[in-house]
């Protein structure tokens, strides 16, 4: 895959993303994390997303490991990580219930801990996951220049912003935001409706899709909409010569979208990774949106 600029702020990542975002403490295991890196790369995907408290606190660290025992590069990988949400587990006795914390001390403090535990010098991307409406952002926004400056971190980004919360974290900012996670897919369209998709083309930066293919539901799901755009899918696949949810990817793709890969199957990381090879006629696209919208 040839990388692409994220926005016009940079940096460059490769049009797919695979993220950690659904594994849990049964998915941890080294040999399955460098099966799922190694065929990532493998298919020219080199931008990794992650978080603090995923795989229950303990993805980065696993990832980290990888990075140490130099079977990956880290100048060859593009590394997202985030904080903001808290989450109960008994490794966190101290934590009550989920909240959000997007303070000045809790960023600091997290940077810290996810450069520690992945094992590298500086994050290619930092983001913002939800905003906390308790937080001070002017304070927020210090912390955010200081890792800037400092080169712990090089970009900034968000992670379900709504249009407005995106522009007040900005009114506070003299750096770029970069990017804004959104679930997008053919069973959820929201973003084109509460305007998130036309505020982030306007700040010239391409979405990042979580959930691409709704967590598999546009193949198994037996409800009346999956249903709906999984016949869809099923027509077009002669004519595309492609799997349905190849196509169903390469519907993001045509909005200039980047999909943030969750899945574990290997086989579904395939099919996405082949929606690149796809080029949907309009007439396609529009007859998939309408299906998503229960309208064919």
């Amino acid at each position: 895959m040839e990388k692409i600029y994220l926005s016009d702020s940079g940096p460059k990542v490769s049009p797919a993303v695979y993220g950690f975002y659904r594994w849990n403490e049964e998915d941890l295991s080294q040999y399955k994390m460098e099966r799922i890196i190694d065929l990532c790369l493998g298919l020219g995907i080199n931008t990794f997303d992650h978080a603090d408290i995923y795989g229950g606190y303990k993805c980065e660290e696993m990832f980290g490991e990888i990075i140490k025992s130099k079977r990956i590069k880290r100048e060859d990988i593009v590394l997202f990580t985030k904080c903001g949400i808290n989450l109960p587990h008994p490794s966190r006795p101290e934590i009550r219930i989920k909240y959000y914390d997007t303070s000045k001390q809790h960023i600091l403090k997290s940077v810290e801990n996810s450069l520690r535990n992945l094992r590298t010098d500086y994050i290619d991307i930092f983001l913002l996951n939800q905003l906390d409406p308790l937080s001070d952002l002017e304070e927020t926004a210090i912390a955010l220049h200081k890792l800037r400056e400092s080169g712990k971190v090089k970009n900034i980004g968000v992670v379900n912003f709504s249009v407005f919360q995106h522009q007040l974290l900005s009114s506070y900012l003299r750096i770029p935001i970069v990017t804004n996670h959104i679930e997008l897919n053919l069973l959820n369209t929201s973003a084109f409706d509460n305007g998130q998709i036309d505020y982030i083309k306007q700040k010239y930066m391409r979405p990042l899709a979580t959930a691409p293919l709704a967590e598999g539901q546009i193949a198994n799901s037996i409800d009346k909409t999956p249903l709906l755009i999984r016949r869809k899918l099923e027509d077009l696949a002669p004519k595309y010569n492609a799997h349905i949810e190849s196509i169903a990817v390469a519907w993001i793709v045509k909005l200039g979208a980047l999909p943030l890969i969750g899945t574990t199957d290997e086989q579904r990381i395939k099919n996405i990774s082949l929606a690149f090879d796809l080029d949907l006629d309009r007439q396609d696209w529009y007859e998939l949106y309408e299906a998503s919208r229960g309208s064919l």
